[in-house]
């Protein structure tokens, strides 16, 4: 009798993994988590995860047919976006 294993696939990765699947640095990946540029991300208890749905659907907004193609979104850089004169 053949035993079945079941083989689960992983719905949440960690920064080194999120980054892998997106050609990026963990660093990188970690700057556009501070700055709001990235991904959209959980955070399960101390652990930063993200969904791959979510990884894929941001890389989606960066898809161009061409150098003049707006396309459908924008991936900022990972930095600080313009934003209102800080007030002190």
């Amino acid at each position: 009798m053949a035993h079945s294993v079941a083989v689960a696939t992983p719905q949440f990765l960690k920064t080194p993994d999120a980054a892998v699947l997106l050609g990026l640095s963990a660093r990188t990946l970690e700057k556009h988590r501070c700055y709001g540029t990235g991904p959209v991300f959980r955070k399960l208890g101390g652990r930063i995860v993200y969904a791959i749905a979510d990884l894929e659907a941001w890389a989606e907004l960066g898809t161009r047919r061409s150098t003049s193609d707006p396309g459908k979104g924008i991936v900022h850089p990972a930095k600080r976006l313009p934003t209102d004169p800080v007030r002190r």
